[in-house]
């Protein structure tokens, strides 16, 4: 039924709307009392207020319904020119009885600022004069929104005011936190300046490092620990929580949801911002009990307090860098002065001189004087004539057995059953010829290091019963069922590659591993030139003392012939070249004639080693020849112990003797 022009009731309820609009600054608090007093004016159902965001985007600001949706402005097949009234002859969701409605747009100054739209359960409830009345109501909401926008301005002004001020007065007290070296230890005090400028009932941060994983780590008390959760996908340099009842994290989080953590412990919103501290990523939360207790105006200040932290976070991170590049270096002072005095220690007071300048011989008394402090086994590798016997000795004299005794033990130099005898010792009628009892070379050893060269040649039956001195540390004489404890420690060496040995069968693999725990490869003399004239210096002091009449130095020709040489039998040769060229020169300059190094330079070494293997080859078939494949004869005219003839005839494929020829 159509309404008069001045209807009595239509404006008692307009003159009733101004009180209840004015019953407070928030609309959407006072929003159902005012669809009360309108529904006098404009009888419905359910009212919604949308506003316009910057954006163009609308958001549910106030409604009387239960749903949260936002019909007839963003449903494609019932959007409604928002600018301008609007009749509905249809709703969409019939599941909420809603049968008809208007629309009109609130404006104040030609700004349009939203809708406001009512509905009703019958259809076609609306007439034109509704829809006059809703634009009359539409234009005192218009003036409410604008009131409160307006004041909410000038409350965020004045908060930004106050915050500015804030920050002025604590922005000293955050600069503090940028003299400690660990920024956990002031995080309280932390969230009591932050509280002065950004409210929060708890706080938190977590520092991850280039892979993610948790760096460290801090809280106030009552916050739930949230580092072990990893977030994956991209981090948002900030994000806000209104209310942890119905909002989630804005990225997937794998393991338990931090956010049934955080309201366990009875916090509903939150504000977070990540930032890098140097090459940390840092993220820092601010909790509180309320909901909507942020908004994006807090960013800035939450931003400021996070940049703090993030300095004293580099701060701490460039102070723990120094103090370790500090260390570091101290340590490698410490370890070259300790292989300084060895050194010295070593020459003078068992004549080993351990001498040169480069770099890898260096490195190589580096990794002697670290392991030296232990008992581990060690392996030393290399050519021979390459200095592992003084390396061994170095070992030795810089560990705790130094007092003890160094027991040098040449597994070549003897053959098979010599070498056991030697090694354990024997009992009284072990063999024949044992008169009486001898202690081996391991109890020999005791207390001391036990020097094992060229170990690769030791036959594989006292490879087994070697086995057991490093698993067990015990052993038994030859002969003998007294078992007697093994206070050693090995220094093992060798010239052949003992993994190849392995792999052919000719070296036990569980006494390899026993062996190489801590394996020292020494370089050959060709690949350390800088250490050939000190040692050449050193050695010519020693020829002189024994000599007696010291030659007067090398001539310029002689060093370069030095250098150019290749070596191969490495700091040993260099030792006879020197010795031979002290004797022809007769205490005067040592020229390159006295020291007979032609066709010994690196460019032939290859042939040269090819043509020694040739020969050493042709003499050991020629040898078997003539004692019909009889080895023990052949070793023995060949001044070589049984298994080092093994060794080569394996090496030149000599096992067997060629068939015969028809």
């Amino acid at each position: 039924m159509p309404h008069d022009a001045d209807d009595p009731r239509e404006m008692a309820a307009f003159h009733d709307l101004l009180p209840a609009l004015a019953r407070g600054l928030d609309v959407r608090e006072i929003f159902r009392h005012l669809s009360d007093v309108a529904s006098r004016i404009v009888p419905h159902d359910e009212a919604t207020l949308l506003l316009q965001k910057p954006d163009g985007h609308f958001e549910m600001f106030a409604s009387t319904g239960a749903s949260r949706e936002i019909v007839c402005v963003n449903d494609p097949a019932h959007r409604v020119n928002t600018d301008a009234p609007k009749l509905l002859d249809s709703i969409p969701g019939p599941e909420r009885g809603l049968r008809s409605g208007l629309t009109v747009p609130l404006q104040i100054n030609d700004e349009f600022l939203g809708v406001l739209a009512v509905f009703s359960q019958r259809p076609n409830a609306y007439t034109e004069r509704d829809l006059a009345n809703g634009v009359r109501v539409a234009s005192y909401l218009a003036l409410a929104v604008s009131h409160q926008r307006l004041a909410e301005m000038a409350r965020d002004a004045m908060l930004d005011r106050e915050r500015a001020a804030s920050i002025e007065t604590s922005v000293e007290l955050l600069r503090t936190i940028a003299d400690v070296l660990d920024v956990r230890g002031v995080f309280p005090r932390i969230s009591e300046i932050s509280n002065k400028i950004l409210a929060h009932d708890a706080m938190s941060m977590v520092f991850l490092d280039g892979n993610g994983k948790v760096a460290h780590e801090a809280a106030t008390e009552g916050m739930p620990r949230l580092a072990a959760h990893a977030a994956q996908g991209p981090q948002p340099d900030h994000f806000i929580v209104r209310d942890l009842a119905s909002e989630d994290f804005p990225f997937v989080i794998v393991g338990e949801s931090p956010r049934e953590k955080l309201l366990t412990a009875g916090f509903r919103s939150l504000i977070a911002v990540n930032t890098r501290a140097r090459d940390q990523l840092m993220g820092v939360a601010f909790v509180s009990k309320r909901a909507h207790a942020f908004s994006e105006a807090d960013v800035l200040v939450a931003r400021r307090i996070v940049d703090h932290i993030a300095l004293a976070v580099s701060h701490e991170q460039l102070a723990e860098a120094a103090r370790q590049v500090a260390d570091a270096q101290a340590r490698a002072e410490r370890l070259e002065a300790r292989v300084r005095m060895l050194a010295d220690e070593l020459d003078s007071k068992t004549h080993a001189r351990v001498v040169g300048d480069s770099a890898e011989w260096k490195d190589v008394l580096k990794k002697a004087a670290q392991v030296a402090a232990t008992d581990t086994t060690v392996l030393l590798t290399g050519e021979s004539g390459t200095g592992k016997e003084v390396v061994a000795r170095f070992i030795h004299r810089a560990s705790g057995r130094k007092t003890g005794a160094l027991v040098a033990l040449n597994c070549a130099a003897l053959p098979e059953q010599l070498l056991e005898s030697e090694l354990f010792g024997y009992e009284r009628g072990a063999f024949t010829g044992a008169q009486q009892s001898k202690p081996g070379q391991i109890e020999v050893a005791a207390g001391g290091v036990l020097f094992l060269d060229e170990v690769s040649e030791m036959s594989l039956g006292a490879q087994a019963k070697f086995l057991r001195v490093l698993q067990e540390r015990e052993f038994q004489r030859l002969g003998g069922t007294r078992v007697i404890k093994a206070n050693i420690r090995v220094v093992a060496a060798t010239n052949r590659d003992l993994r190849k040995a392995v792999d052919r069968g000719d070296f036990r693999e569980d006494l390899y591993y026993r062996l190489q725990v801590f394996d020292i490869q020494i370089p050959p003399l060709r690949e350390r030139p800088d250490d050939i004239l000190p040692l050449s210096e050193a050695f010519l002091q020693e020829i002189g003392k024994s000599f007696g009449r010291p030659p007067a130095g090398l001539t310029r020709d002689a060093r370069e012939a030095l250098l150019v040489h290749d070596w191969p039998g490495n700091v040993r040769e260099l030792r006879n070249a020197l010795e031979r060229a002290a004797i022809l020169a007769e205490g005067g300059l040592i020229h390159p004639q006295h020291l007979s190094l032609q066709g010994r330079s690196k460019s032939t070494v290859t042939q040269v080693t090819s043509d020694l293997g040739t020969v050493e080859r042709e003499t050991i078939a020629r040898v078997l020849r003539e004692t019909r494949w009889n080895k023990s004869k052949a070793a023995k005219r060949l001044g070589l112990s049984r298994t080092q003839l093994y060794v080569r005839l394996r090496k030149y494929g000599l096992e067997e003797p060629p068939p015969l020829q028809n």
